[in-house]
């Protein structure tokens, strides 16, 4: 099995941070995303994100009453009681549907949509669960028609945001499909872009991250710049914080959480926020509006690289753009190519002949028919002038004279005549395979 979880983390005692000391400590989680400002127009009420992971606890202090639990496509069956099932997925969901605890919710974590609602979807197993050794076992092409499954839970049942902090080695047919079916239905998908990064060499490719339509996420510090462990390579599109993190986990504890997969998470929460405000937009829509708004000062030169993408997203900005989007009129429905070329229909110039009538039809069919016949009579009467021409002028025969023209053979060569017969090759089909499992 060559999927994985796209964070690692180290517990934080629990006489060194309590609720209020986390939420100061998250404050420049959600001052790098620039989040604050976001929530004055939506905190994500009424989206429903599916967090496809290792599970989600729901009876945990930040997120109670915020989250809905799915099937499970694992392959495994520890019961979510064990305190090592989901202890990923919690610590994910946290940064997205968090909405802390204590006197108005002061303390303790908050998400980037802290009133969104998660569908939790377990389908990967944490290193620390009883039965991830079962898990590792399973063939990689299972693993992948097991998450497969899971994107087809997530849209059947109504998500408008996908985050999966996970990532493949290699593609797969069956998650391909899937993720179609997902954009058709303008489910936005976020991925972690994987922790294979050395700052070096381009990373190795991690999907779904690398799928079209996926919003793939690297990670930032504190400082807003990449962090070295971030994978390097075309399918970074944005990026967010993932060093540090601080999330919530099971027996409402607290956790630094290190990798792409808390940047997935806080991303998905930023484009939740988006779907609640602005919830026609298409997946494409949404994505241009979170890629095209990131924070000045983090954008590359040139305006994208392969490691902080188009850079760190701006939840306020990119509401701004998703609103201006949305404000556009729609396209007219069908193929209007006319509108757009030329002023429409309306510039069109009358035809400069009228259009003809039947009877004025008719009577150019009989002037035509007329002029057939004069021409055949004329050329008629031009062939029986030239042989009696050539009948007064040779004689009945010509005896021991030259071949006249007229009796010159000739011959017509074809180039298949001198070549030989043409071969025509069978055409070639060009199909796809794709290179990892199905």
């Amino acid at each position: 099995m060559t999927i994985a979880a796209c964070s690692a983390a180290v517990l934080v005692p629990a006489g060194l941070a309590s609720a209020d000391e986390i939420r100061s400590t998250e404050m420049w989680v959600l001052n790098e995303l620039n989040v604050q400002p976001a929530w004055t127009v939506t905190q994500g009420k009424g989206v429903l994100v599916a967090v496809i992971d290792s599970g989600v606890d729901p009876t945990v202090s930040d997120l109670a009453g915020n989250v809905e639990t799915g099937p499970n496509f694992s392959g495994v069956h520890t019961p979510p009681s064990n305190p090592n099932w989901g202890k990923h997925g919690t610590w994910m969901a946290s940064l997205i549907a968090g909405h802390g605890n204590g006197p108005d919710d002061g303390d303790g974590i908050i998400g980037t949509a802290p009133e969104s609602k998660v569908l939790s979807i377990r389908a990967i197993t944490d290193s620390t669960d009883p039965n991830n050794a079962a898990y590792e076992r399973e063939p990689a092409a299972k693993g992948q028609r097991e998450l497969a499954e899971a994107i087809t839970y997530a849209v059947t049942h109504h998500a408008q945001v996908i985050s999966m902090s996970l990532g493949y080695s290699q593609q797969s047919r069956p998650v391909q499909a899937a993720l179609q079916d997902a954009y058709e239905h303008n489910v936005v998908v976020v991925a972690s872009a994987g922790n294979s990064g050395d700052g070096k060499r381009t990373a190795p490719y991690s999907f779904p991250a690398n799928y079209p339509g996926v919003l793939g996420v690297a990670a930032v510090n504190s400082a807003g710049q990449v962090a070295s462990f971030s994978s390097n390579n075309l399918s970074v599109q944005v990026a967010a914080p993932g060093y540090k993190v601080p999330a919530e986990g099971r027996g409402n504890s607290f956790w630094y959480v290190s990798g792409t997969s808390p940047a997935c998470a806080l991303t998905a929460g930023v484009v939740a926020l988006i779907k609640a405000a602005y919830p026609h937009l298409t997946d494409s829509q949404v994505i241009s509006a979170v890629t095209s708004s990131t924070t000045v000062s983090t954008r590359p030169p040139g305006g994208y690289d392969n490691q902080i993408g188009f850079g760190v997203v701006d939840a306020a900005a990119a509401l701004t753009v998703a609103r201006k989007i949305a404000g556009a009129a729609p396209a007219p429905a069908g193929m209007a190519a006319s509108g757009h070329f030329g002023g429409g229909l309306a510039s069109v110039p009358a035809a400069p002949v009228p259009a003809r009538g039947l009877a004025s039809l008719v009577l150019y069919c009989l002037l035509g028919v007329a002029c057939l016949a004069v021409v055949a009579i004329a050329t008629s009467r031009l062939l029986a002038q030239r042989d009696a021409d050539m009948v007064a002028s040779d004689g009945p025969s010509n005896p021991g004279g030259p071949p006249q023209p007229w009796a010159t053979e000739v011959r017509h060569h074809s180039a298949d005549d001198e070549a030989g017969p043409s071969r025509h090759a069978a055409p070639r089909n060009h199909g796809q395979n794709w290179p990892g499992p199905s």
